[in-house]
């Protein structure tokens, strides 16, 4: 055990103004001999700063920072911390365990994703898929572990586990289904790939766990844990343009709406599904998306079919009307599309079959491929930039990218005095061969 420290007095401004300055910060303990809270301040330093100090064995302490002290600035909270907020941040960061003097971080992994749930929910951003790949992936293995216990082994573990297990299928009757194993390069490929997406939503919720102070060290999982590698480049499956006005013909009335819709916007099936009549706006050939996948909103510009489309759809109806329904008129309902997809892909005899997903790469790979650049691609798509779309559609923009240097590279002219060396090999020296080059 270290040894005591001695005890300073820094609640006031006034009492941490007298307290000498210089790289060795001063010590209020909070549990004796275990942790500390410090206080900091640099010769010329207008302001002090707060830090934990915790004992982690053989006479050896683990420090953070936890902000700014209230010297010259109001106490925020947040970055600048007057003594009762830090001391409120440094116990967060070290829960009472029932023992009573030892205080352990204690938050769980299945506390971490709710905390982080109930965040993300909190701003406006969607969490269902959030919450059920929890649910299947990680609550059930790592949800009662300790956070501040979790090792990087123990991740990558349950990371090659998740990986190699087979693809869980849509519930029935509340009982998981899955799939069978992969069995080729590309189902291997395609089950990192959704481990790697979990694992992101992971890291992020023990991270968020970690800004909020509930965690003082995240070197398991921030620098120690790493993804598969070269998993997200996935074979691209679209529509040809035949294929395309097969499966219109093949759906169903009140599906090949969505059909059209997914094939001139790009846009998402839930998107699509939560379209009211007024998202339309027939004077710029836009349809409004006001809450996609990552929470934003955008503007898909259509072309004259797609705004003839929508407006057709639109015309005569109100505004807050949902503008696509089911033949009885009932909404459609996230899982619906699944069964009418199949069934037209199987009509159209389309083969390998392709999922509503599906239509969003074909109105893209015919976009790349028409010459419409990659960013306008993905403004249209809803991407911040054209990092997924170069990643998806970048070898269809082949021929475009020739055009365009063919058309718009800079040229250099070249000497017209160069004659160039003969080809294949010659047993002459270097020499004889040159100034037989110039005679000629």
């Amino acid at each position: 055990m270290a040894g005591t420290v001695q005890h300073t007095e820094l609640s006031s401004r006034t009492a941490r103004k007298r307290l000498p300055t210089g790289r060795q910060p001063h010590w209020q303990a909070l549990v004796r001999g275990k942790v500390h809270l410090g206080y900091q301040r640099h010769k010329g330093d207008p302001a002090g700063r707060w830090v934990l100090r915790r004992y982690i064995g053989n006479n050896k302490y683990r420090v953070e920072a936890l902000g700014l002290a209230d010297d010259d600035a109001k106490a925020n909270g947040v970055d600048v911390l007057d003594f009762e907020q830090a001391k409120d941040k440094a116990d967060r960061m070290v829960a009472v365990t029932n023992g009573g003097n030892d205080k352990i971080e204690r938050i769980t992994v299945r506390q971490a994703m709710k905390l982080y749930t109930d965040y993300k929910r909190s701003t406006g951003q969607p969490v269902s898929d959030l919450i059920s790949r929890s649910r299947v992936h990680i609550e059930p293995v790592l949800g009662d572990l300790v956070v501040a216990e979790l090792s990087a082994k123990r991740l990558r573990d349950w990371l090659a586990v998740m990986a190699s297990a087979p693809a869980q299928k849509r519930p029935i009757a509340g009982k998981a289904q899955w799939r069978k194993a992969a069995s080729n390069d590309e189902e291997v490929r395609a089950r990192r790939s959704s481990a790697n997406r979990v694992l992101t939503m992971l890291k992020a919720a023990l991270n968020h766990a970690y800004d909020e102070g509930h965690v003082a060290n995240r070197d398991a999982w921030d620098r120690k844990l790493k993804p598969f590698k070269n998993v997200d480049a996935a074979r691209v499956r679209y529509l040809s343009m035949v294929e395309a006005e097969r499966l219109l013909n093949a759906s169903d009335p009140d599906f090949r709406l969505l059909v059209r819709a997914g094939l001139e916007t790009g846009c998402r099936y839930s998107e699509l599904a939560r379209l009211e009549v007024h998202d339309f706006n027939s004077d710029a050939g836009t349809v409004h998306i006001r809450k996609s996948k990552t929470g934003k909103e955008r503007h898909v510009t259509l072309t004259e079919e797609g705004a003839a489309f929508f407006l057709e759809r639109c015309a005569g109806r109100g505004g807050s009307e949902v503008m696509f329904r089911h033949a009885d008129g009932s909404h459609w309902q996230l899982g619906d599309q699944g069964r009418p997809m199949r069934e037209a892909v199987a009509r159209a005899k389309i083969t390998p079959h392709i999922s509503f997903h599906g239509l969003r790469h074909t109105w893209a790979s015919h976009a790349v491929m028409n010459g419409v650049p990659l960013l306008v691609v993905a403004k249209n798509l809803g991407h911040r930039d054209t990092t997924m779309v170069e990643r998806h559609y970048g070898h269809m923009a082949e021929d475009y990218v020739v055009k365009a240097i063919r058309a718009d590279a800079p040229r250099f002219g070249t000497p017209s005095t160069v004659v160039p060396l003969p080809r294949g090999k010659s047993k002459r020296p270097v020499k004889d061969r040159l100034a037989a080059d110039i005679e000629r």
